[in-house]
């Protein structure tokens, strides 16, 4: 394992995703990414009896078809690094109990997936695991509820919020050989440029994503077009702009291979979504329907994962206080 400049890792002996899974509302299904999701819910509720239990639900669906897919045995994972938006983890410490696998619970806002699977692939390579889990989930009401109004209040939505993706998404990252291999890492700061609208989280997070993509690009010394796609996690139309303009600044430009995860689950215009998808499971659903499979069928060779993040809370927000952001960048390779 090798030390690239000041906060990334490239892994001699790299870690591959050995099967990847996401399950996702109906609404998500609705989206353009429906066909590749695993399994779609058609009621919010999960067959539970509130929203934080559906959303734990969801992961244990989640983790259920991905453990099939990739023919792994409870007993034979070492270990889950997983998380959520809610508050202590607490859909994650519900969905897995059963499982009496060891437990990193995370908290990276909706950088989660990247955090995790960055851990994951440490682990992996330095080969103190054969076949770890990473994963997380967000659900729309659930996230809601905990940060902003509850549902029957219904409050009006400004043009730059965004829709919580109500899905779970995870994959097996392993030391066996597979089509995609995790070549490095990049690991993220708190960035907090004094943002205090709680319906603008695509302007609270860019900052860090520009620095995050910045730094990965001068850490390994490439420029924008050694990867086929770089994909934000969910800074939506508005953060899209943001993170463009402020890489322009660095001299950077990224417009020709730069995607969105929000973006890209749904069809804004079509389904309401404003600027477009958030929470964990946008970026995770995201990578797990469509970026892993582009990346299995050779449509891509190389990209930059980036979820983002925006360091929330109910607490700090009341008291007047901004939200910092976060970013965490994952680089996942073809190999042939």
């Amino acid at each position: 394992m090798g030390k690239i400049g000041c906060a990334s890792l490239e892994f001699e002996k790299k870690p591959y995703i050995k099967a990847s899974a996401c399950v996702a509302g109906k609404k998500e299904g609705e989206g353009p990414l429906g066909p590749d999701i695993d399994k779609i819910i058609e009621k919010p509720e999960a067959g539970q009896n509130c929203w934080e239990e559906a959303e734990s639900e969801l992961q244990r669906q989640m983790l259920e078809i991905l453990l099939e897919k990739g023919g792994v045995s409870r007993k034979s994972l070492r270990y889950i690094f997983a998380g959520d938006l809610l508050g202590q983890i607490i859909a994650t410490s519900f969905a897995v109990e059963d499982y009496r696998v060891p437990l990193f619970g995370l908290y990276g806002a909706c950088s989660t997936m990247g955090e995790a699977m960055s851990l994951a692939s440490i682990v992996v390579s330095a080969g103190y695991a054969d076949n770890v889990v990473a994963m997380t989930s967000s659900h729309f009401a659930s996230a809601e509820k905990q940060f902003r109004f509850p549902l029957d209040y219904g409050s009006q939505r400004p043009l730059s919020s965004t829709w919580t993706v109500t899905g779970s998404g995870g994959v097996i990252i392993s030391s066996e050989k597979s089509n995609v291999a995790i070549r490095g890492i990049t690991t993220g700061r708190i960035i907090d440029y004094g943002v205090t609208d709680s319906m603008n989280m695509g302007a609270a997070m860019a900052p860090a994503a520009c620095d995050l993509i910045y730094q990965n690009l001068a850490d390994f010394e490439i420029k924008p077009d050694f990867y086929d796609a770089i994909y934000t996690g969910d800074l939506g139309k508005v953060g899209q702009t943001i993170l463009i303009d402020l890489l322009l600044e660095r001299g950077v430009d990224i417009t020709s291979v730069h995607h969105d995860c929000g973006i890209e689950i749904f069809d804004n215009e079509r389904q309401g979504t404003y600027s477009g998808g958030s929470g964990c499971g946008c970026s995770a659903v995201t990578l797990c329907s469509r970026i892993i499979k582009k990346l299995e069928m050779g449509e891509l060779n190389r990209v930059l994962f980036v979820p983002t993040g925006a360091l929330l809370s109910t607490t700090s927000f009341n008291e007047g206080k901004s939200v910092p952001g976060i970013a965490h960048g994952v680089i996942l390779e073809r190999m042939n």
